[in-house]
């Protein structure tokens, strides 16, 4: 007795299953990483084409990790939007199939409701039935495609109080990596470069805060990094060695801007709003910098994902799922693609 979650919204092709009781049985991934990288970042019609490729052999794959048959799958939940349309399609047309021939309920989900879902897995299991002790809680969802505060006033009750009103924090770190020359994905490179700085101190970059407001913005940001680059890297004779130092040191301090944003604006919304738990989520929460810091520094109880399930997971969306089928909610075979935020 299992639930079948389906993730296509961008350049992974996932397949998570989890029972009744919230137990995490199967996991899949299929990353599309090696890819895009020669771009630098996600082209769609490649996405939505290796989407086609690998969907039905991460199903099985998936099928054969949980040790169950098809006949054990009581309900199908797949992501709906937002996210690529092309990707979308593929994960939505594969579930709708396979919910006709299983003859079971199709369930859409929010991505941005999966990725909140995915804090909430402690141990290889959802944490349901949670008390009212738990909300509100504030989430600050942080990935390649969003960046988010949302107001969590209960397993179906959210509330959009912020979002970036251009690059999301994801894309400003691929952006600046690939100004830098580091490569794709830009995370968990800057971050890498960033542990091995000079001096945390010899660059200070800017702070967008927007009248104080909890809207964001990275794009000045890039801008002034691209600057700093310029004037720094490229403009003057260095060596290998005094090249690295430099890139590492402007990768602390675009770091160090990031997780100044972030951190105050999600602990003051937090506070306004009497907050009982800040849940990070999304690829970004998976930075070992930014993880350290928000629970170190923060009066809240901060609760990120295990890291394995901060990027685009199966599992997430089969938690949502999960939620909605025991609360009897489905969506039926017209499911289609809805880029809106929904309920957020």
């Amino acid at each position: 007795m299992a639930i079948l979650g389906i993730e296509t919204s961008c350049d992974e092709t996932a397949c998570g299953i989890i029972n009744l009781d919230g137990k995490v049985l199967g996991n899949v991934v299929a990353s599309q990483i090696n890819t895009h990288a020669p771009y630098g970042g996600i082209i769609p019609e490649l996405a939505s084409r290796a989407h086609l490729i690998n969907i039905y052999k991460v199903y099985k794959q998936t099928l054969q990790e949980s040790k169950i048959s098809s006949k054990e799958i009581k309900a199908i939940a797949v992501t709906y939007g937002p996210g690529l349309a092309g990707s979308l399609l593929v994960g939505i047309n594969f579930a709708k199939g396979l919910s006709m021939s299983l003859d079971v309920p199709l369930i859409g989900v929010n991505h941005l409701e999966g990725h909140i879902m995915a804090a909430l897995i402690r141990d290889n299991k959802l944490i349901l039935d949670l008390d009212n002790s738990f909300f509100p809680s504030l989430c600050l969802l942080i990935s390649g495609g969003h960046t988010e505060l949302i107001l969590m006033k209960s397993y179906d009750k959210f509330s959009l109080i912020g979002q970036t009103r251009d690059d999301a924090v994801g894309e400003a770190y691929d952006k600046v990596s690939r100004l830098l020359g580091l490569g794709y994905p830009g995370g968990p490179i800057i971050e890498k470069m960033a542990k091995n700085f000079s001096n945390k101190n010899r660059y200070v970059l800017p702070r967008a805060w927007l009248n104080d407001s909890y809207e964001f913005s990275f794009s000045g940001l890039k801008t002034a990094t691209m600057n700093l680059t310029n004037k720094e890297l490229f403009s003057n004779n260095l060596n290998k060695v005094e090249t690295q130092k430099t890139i590492s040191d402007i990768s602390y301090a675009f770091q160090e801007s990031v997780f100044d944003v972030l951190f105050s604006k999600t602990t003051n919304a937090a506070t306004e709003f009497s907050c009982k738990n800040i849940l990070i989520s999304g690829g970004v929460a998976a930075n070992g910098f930014l993880r350290e810091n928000f629970l170190s520094k923060s009066s809240f109880k901060v609760i990120f994902p295990e890291k394995q399930f901060c990027t685009d997971n199966g599992i997430m969306i089969a938690s949502r799922g999960l939620i909605d089928y025991l609360k009897n909610k489905k969506l039926d075979e017209n499911l289609e693609v809805t880029p809106q935020l929904n309920i957020l």
